[in-house]
């Protein structure tokens, strides 16, 4: 019985063993390939698969999704002869898997070394400036190439990206340096802009400023001649409708000379020549108000005589010295005699 029993073990054990080899399961957006004696046979695909146990071998299987995959900097020589280290990252997907596990040994190895010859041909025929300035374009040519070359793999590659372009040390602390100048050229322009702005703004606030100072000056002496004008006006229309005669503006004109002598600095001052008429105008009224006066009363009051002034000597006053000038401190005016001349006596009478 032992060695029936321990046969009856070994059975069930292969036929587990059986089992399991022969029911396969596939995720989801994965494949595998199988093998019969060694030669493909078929791809599972997602789901539950039956195969030939002992006879049929799952080789590999193959993730469908779109892989990520980054590779180390590579030194590349631009077309100045400059040495710059290029992080590139590339972004595939399986579309065959047969073709993926037959046709290439190692599809991964594959793509980082066509994808490192492919950069160094497009980057030797750029200078340095154009690789940095120029991504996209380095990104068009690579996936270009490494699309058409992965395609009999069965490999689609979507996109390709540079994570980084760093040319030399030296390079890069020229460039800083030449950054750092064009920085501060900007900023010596725009200060510069600002300060030419500034004074633009200065000068037409200062221009409009006079011109409006200008125009209020003007209307303030229009308003102030207007004023005057119509004082003059008034003036004149009130000694028109009062009918002023001589007199009373010979009276206005004495009583406005003292104004003349008014002041602490005032020491000299000239009489004019209209004073003498003015004098003779209102002696005549006096006179006439006097003589009025006496008729009035029947000749009972008599108008004063003044005494009779002693002879004088009168001195002529010499044309082309001026008037004379007035004393006044004495009150008198003081005469400008020439010593080489003889003057008359005049008799007052």
């Amino acid at each position: 019985m032992e060695p029936v029993l321990i046969v009856l073990v070994v059975l069930v054990v292969v036929a587990f063993i059986a089992l399991i080899k022969t029911i396969q399961v596939i995720p989801q957006a994965s494949a595998a390939i199988v093998e019969r004696f060694g030669r493909y046979t078929r791809t599972l695909n997602a789901g539950l698969n039956i195969v030939v146990p002992f006879i049929d071998r799952v080789r590999n299987r193959i993730d469908l999704r779109e892989q990520v995959v980054p590779f180390p900097p590579q030194p590349v020589i631009t077309q100045d002869n400059l040495v710059v280290n290029i992080d590139t990252v590339i972004y595939y997907q399986v579309t065959d898997p047969r073709a993926a596990t037959y046709e290439v040994a190692s599809y991964i190895q594959a793509i980082e070394q066509l994808t490192v010859t492919t950069l160094r041909n497009i980057i030797g025929s750029m200078d340095l400036e154009s690789t940095l300035t120029s991504r996209e374009v380095i990104n068009a040519g690579l996936r270009g190439v490494l699309d058409e070359a992965t395609g009999k793999w069965g490999i689609r590659v979507n996109r390709v990206e540079l994570k980084a372009i760093e040319p030399p040390t030296s390079i890069q602390d020229s460039m800083e340096k030449q950054m750092r100048a064009d920085r501060d050229k900007r900023a010596a322009i725009l200060t510069a802009e600002g300060q030419r702005q500034a004074q633009i703004l200065k000068a037409e606030g200062e221009k409009q400023a006079d011109v409006l100072r200008a125009e209020g000056e003007a209307q303030a002496a229009v308003l102030r001649a207007d004023g005057e004008a119509a004082a003059i006006r008034t003036v004149f229309e009130a000694i028109h409708d009062g009918d002023a005669d001589q007199k009373l503006l010979a009276y206005q004109y004495l009583q406005t000379l003292p104004e003349l002598a008014k002041g602490d600095s005032n020491k000299l001052w000239i009489i004019p020549s209209e004073v003498g008429d003015a004098l003779k105008g209102l002696g005549g009224a006096f006179n006439g108000l006097t003589g009025n006066g006496g008729a009035a009363n029947g000749g009972a009051v008599a108008a004063p005589t003044a005494p009779k002034a002693a002879p004088a000597t009168q001195v002529p006053i010499d044309p082309a010295a001026g008037p004379r000038p007035v004393d006044t401190d004495k009150g008198a005016a003081r005469p400008r005699v020439d010593p080489t001349r003889e003057y008359p006596k005049i008799d007052p009478e």
